[in-house]
């Protein structure tokens, strides 16, 4: 068994390069013990981080990430205003492999580099964005909207999962809210998933004060589909190799990430949430967007050919299947700034 704190206090980390530490001292969480199910895809992956291979206590309470975003059962907003992001290049400080993802990290010290808007009230400061991806294009992205799969992707799994347990020790058929986190929208697969992390500039001092508060984050989450090149990620690709192993950093400057968001930041979800990297906090207001990137197949083997482990590690190990499992959605409400029944009608009108 991983307890919250003694998992929390080695990979608080994987959010920068300087948490401070001393947030834990000072705060005592309840704890639930998580279903091994649901906090664990080890059974069905070949590579997975240590960080997911036990069950992990985690904190009490009921607003966990990632989720399944259900387009019928989410509402819409008319007060949700659009997205105000303004980011300056010149902020980009550096890019780092911490063993989990790859982080291109900001400084925050200042408000150069800002988002504000939709459903936020504060200002938040840019802090670091990064992906998370799978071993094959079938699975990658934590958050999913009307959990779909490919036939051939559903068969393999069941397939796997078969193959993987003897007779009773888990139910004849997988459920499908455990399956590793892929998705379809419309007829688009998408394997990558982006986070741009934002803190709370206007309540707290620091980032590691706001990530221990209700209202200290803001995530925008960006999905990602294998298709054609794309130029704003080639740079990250090409600063890749030079960070291959666990703990490399090197320079990275002049990056505007405002180049990976989607031409339509005005259609989003949001729903409030917590981090899916320990220490799983639940002070994330999460924006996800409806439109899609794309990045090319040989982009994302450029990602996968990171690795989880330092060049001093006896055992290399591939960086995929970086993610969290979904979570349960519980009492909460997804919110859209767009209704899907009003597009859907001016659709059908311009088809006759």
């Amino acid at each position: 068994m991983v307890t919250l704190c003694s998992a929390a206090r080695p990979l608080a980390s994987l959010l920068r390069r300087h948490v401070l530490r001393r947030a834990w001292s000072s705060r005592i969480v309840p704890a639930r013990r998580c279903n091994l199910l649901a906090c664990s895809s080890k059974y069905v992956l070949s590579q997975i981080h240590p960080m997911w291979q036990e069950p992990l206590t985690i904190p009490g309470g009921d607003r966990q990430s990632p989720i399944d975003i259900a387009v019928r059962k989410s509402v819409f907003d008319s007060e949700l205003k659009p997205l105000v992001y303004d980011y300056d290049p010149q902020t980009c400080q550096q890019i780092w492999n911490n063993g989990y993802s790859f982080l291109v990290e900001y400084d925050d010290t200042t408000d150069k580099s800002t988002l504000k808007g939709g459903p936020l009230q504060d200002t938040f400061r840019l802090c670091q964005f990064h992906f998370h991806w799978g071993e094959s294009n079938a699975w990658g992205s934590e958050h999913t909207v009307d959990r779909r799969l490919f036939p051939a992707e559903k068969r393999t799994y069941e397939k796997l999962w078969h193959h993987s347990h003897a007779e009773g020790d888990l139910p004849d058929r997988p459920d499908e809210r455990y399956m590793p986190a892929c998705i379809v929208l419309g007829e688009i697969m998408t394997s990558v998933q982006l986070h741009l992390v934002h803190w709370n500039a206007d309540r707290y001092s620091l980032f590691e004060e706001a990530v221990m508060e209700d209202n200290g984050l803001a995530v925008i989450g960006v999905f990602l589909k294998v298709g054609k090149r794309h130029e704003g990620v080639q740079k990250l690709v090409d600063a890749l190799p030079a960070i291959r192993h666990k703990d490399s950093v090197v320079e990275f400057t002049r990056f505007d990430p405002a180049c990976l968001l989607p031409a339509n930041t005005d259609d989003y979800w949001t729903y409030h949430g917590s981090l899916t990297t320990p220490p799983l906090t639940e002070s994330v207001s999460w924006m996800v967007m409806k439109q899609h990137i794309e990045v090319s197949h040989d982009q994302l083997a450029v990602f996968r050919s990171l690795l989880f482990t330092s060049a001093e590690e006896d055992v290399q190990r591939s960086m995929v299947n970086n993610f969290r499992v979904q979570q349960s959605l519980c009492s909460r409400t997804v919110r859209s700034s767009f209704s899907p029944f009003l597009q859907e009608a001016d659709a059908d009108q311009h088809a006759h």
